[in-house]
């Protein structure tokens, strides 16, 4: 097997570090933006563009990712991960590294839109780089949770906008930079989602609509209705919600993505929950179900409904449950949910762990629950969510009412943790 054809070679090669010199220079600067103190040898590289590469070592690792955007895994190199330490400290403590890790991941997606100038001309590669940065920030996104890289997504948006309103390009450019503002404007409104800033999230929200609106994009439109239908129902405004996720379905039906619909399904049963139309509910997510179960022979799937499959069915469906008190019932599902659960989503993970916690406390399962919310600890290492830590505190709450050792040492677990974070 010829090494150009190695996934790191590739990447590499697309990236203009095919050569040894310039991939040096690359990881050279990127360690130091991070602080990494590691130093690769010309050596070294070769024995990465192998067809049987080496583990690169922890440091070397976190630049690799931060470099490339993606796991180091799929660059072919071997696993396992390392594990969530920096020389003998917690987890937790190299969380002062996301945002250093997603800002190096932005700038070197974005390089080509940086090194055109504030009035150069943009191309289809300017475009691609700064699609790759919002893979990027997404990908941290999804191991890290939206607190710590929304600033960086506002920073790539404000270079988005001015490349769109400085720089010279045809018209078919420039309907692509305005659809990645949209994407940027979501992003960014996900992000202050998760960190429980709603009010920003709302404004962004409501930009990416009136972008979607301007380019009359289905997608783009259904994507930032869906969203508000999941804030509204967040806030406890179940109508909207509902009113929402219809709107949503309304754009999506016409993309003929399974998918994309039975993410909206699932909105439409969160808000008739909210609402205690509990047959309604179930009606629109057995709907959601039968979708995912088409959704490999249909259209392809927008890329951000990536998350979105029988984990995240079951979820919702326990959900559904324990807001008709059937808390016991529940269980099973968050326990598939979580078995189901691809590793890539730590947020989602912890979320479900926690929700697995308070729900068997509030089926009387006080011991296990007091077990499985000490055990969601772990999950929450690097997690960075606003969303997370309240749910924590809510099972820390519920913890502390319950009459039961066990929830008494989970509860000032908890504490400790949360204490150990500010």
């Amino acid at each position: 097997m010829d090494e150009s054809q190695t996934p790191f070679a590739r990447e590499c090669a697309a990236r203009g570090w095919g050569r040894s010199s310039a991939f040096l220079r690359a990881f050279d600067a990127t360690a130091d933006l991070l602080g990494e103190h590691v130093a690769l040898t010309d050596r070294q590289f070769r024995r990465w563009r192998c067809p049987h590469p080496p583990r690169p070592r922890p440091r070397a690792w976190r630049v690799l990712h931060a470099m490339f955007g993606v796991s180091p895994l799929e660059l072919g190199f071997p696993g396992p991960e390392p594990s969530a330490t920096l020389d003998g400290l917690p987890g937790r403590y190299e969380g002062v590294h996301v945002e250093r890790r997603a800002f190096v991941a932005d700038s070197v997606g974005s390089a080509a839109g940086l090194a055109m100038g504030s009035r150069g001309t943009v191309g289809t590669p300017h475009v691609v780089e700064l699609r790759e940065g919002l893979r990027s920030l997404f990908a941290f996104d999804n191991a890290h949770g939206g607190n710590s890289i929304r600033s960086l997504a506002a920073r790539h948006l404000r270079r988005v906008r001015r490349i769109i309103n400085t720089g010279t390009y045809p018209a078919t450019i420039g309907r692509q930079l305005q659809h990645v503002a949209g994407e940027s404007e979501e992003l960014c409104a996900w992000f202050s989602y998760d960190a429980e800033d709603q009010e920003t999230a709302r404004r962004y929200w409501g930009e990416a609509l009136t972008t979607a609106t301007m380019l009359r994009d289905d997608n783009l439109e259904a994507m930032a209705l869906a969203m508000l239908s999941l804030q509204a129902s967040s806030e406890e405004r179940p109508r909207d919600a509902y009113e929402l996720a219809h709107a949503a379905r309304q754009r999506a039906t016409p993309l003929g993505s399974p998918r994309l619909l039975s993410v909206i399904a699932t909105r439409e049963a969160r808000a008739l929950t909210l609402m205690r139309d509990h047959s309604g509910a179930r009606k629109r997510l057995a709907e959601a179900m039968r979708l995912v179960d088409q959704s490999d022979r249909e259209r392809p799937a927008p890329e951000w409904t990536a998350f979105h499959g029988h984990a995240e069915l079951n979820y919702w469906q326990a959900t559904l449950y324990s807001a008709s008190d059937k808390h016991k019932a529940a269980v099973p599902f968050l326990r598939a949910a979580i078995s189901q659960g691809d590793g890539t989503y730590s947020r989602n993970q912890a979320l479900d762990r926690l929700a697995l916690a308070r729900t068997l406390v509030q089926a009387g399962e006080v011991d296990e629950g007091a077990s499985e919310a000490l055990a969601s600890l772990e999950h929450l290492t690097e997690v960075e969510s606003g969303r997370v830590t309240r749910s924590l505190h809510e099972v820390r709450a519920l913890l502390s009412e319950a009459d039961a050792v066990s929830a008494k040492d989970a509860a000032e677990g908890l504490t400790a943790y949360t204490e150990g974070e500010l």
